[in-house]
């Protein structure tokens, strides 16, 4: 997005006219990274960077993503059309986007308690795994909610874990149709292994040209 969209003169000039555009480096600053990225997964059910996220002047975050191309593209609207619809709803919905934020801060408020539990998860929170997963779950084209598309290690391998101790065939499918769309994507390198950082489509066919080793 740096070359495709911020060093475009007019979504630049649109950039700095309407909002204050603070660039973060993660690894200088993983703490910041690490609180706007959770509101990330838990509003889209994936992340990624590059992470765009727009906030209160309180830096209360209200609406956020990741790769958003410089033109609208499989579904996905450009960045311009982001900043302009972000751009109008602050100036005409204000109200509406401070209680969106408010509830959005609530809610990581709740879960960075829940994470301070102790002990493994029990098979109320399995279900509720299972059935997020479930209702995320892309039928057609595998993997979970749509583009950009993220490939799904620790999704992958709860599904497996949970075929193996407990035999649902469901979990088990979704796992391996996952695994088998990417195989059979764009997104995997057949040349030199592996799979790109994610595809720009729901298909698994464009991938982002890069490869990441965390996983």
């Amino acid at each position: 997005m740096a070359h495709e969209s911020f060093e475009d003169e007019t979504v630049a000039a649109y950039l700095n006219e309407r909002f204050v555009a603070v660039k973060v480096d993660r690894e200088e600053r993983p703490d910041v990274d690490a609180v706007y990225m959770e509101a990330v997964q838990a509003a889209t059910g994936h992340g990624g960077w590059p992470m765009t996220v727009f906030l209160t002047p309180d830096a209360e975050p209200f609406y956020f993503g990741t790769y958003f191309p410089p033109e609208p593209r499989h579904g996905s609207p450009s960045f311009q059309q982001v900043l302009e619809g972000v751009s109008a709803a602050w100036s005409d919905r204000r109200e509406e986007v401070a209680e969106v934020a408010e509830r959005i801060v609530a809610d990581l408020a709740g879960r960075s308690l829940a994470h301070g539990g102790e002990g493994v998860p029990g098979e109320p929170e399995i279900a509720q795994a299972l059935l997020g997963l479930t209702r995320e779950y892309d039928e057609q084209h595998g993997g979970f909610g749509g583009a950009p598309k993220f490939p799904p290690s620790m999704a992958v391998e709860f599904l497996l874990r949970h075929y193996a101790r407990t035999g649902s065939e469901g979990a088990l499918q979704m796992a391996a149709d996952t695994c088998s769309a990417m195989a059979r994507g764009g997104i995997y390198d057949q040349l030199g292994g592996g799979f790109a950082r994610y595809s720009v489509d729901r298909e698994w066919v464009v991938p982002h040209f890069e490869k990441m080793l965390y996983d």
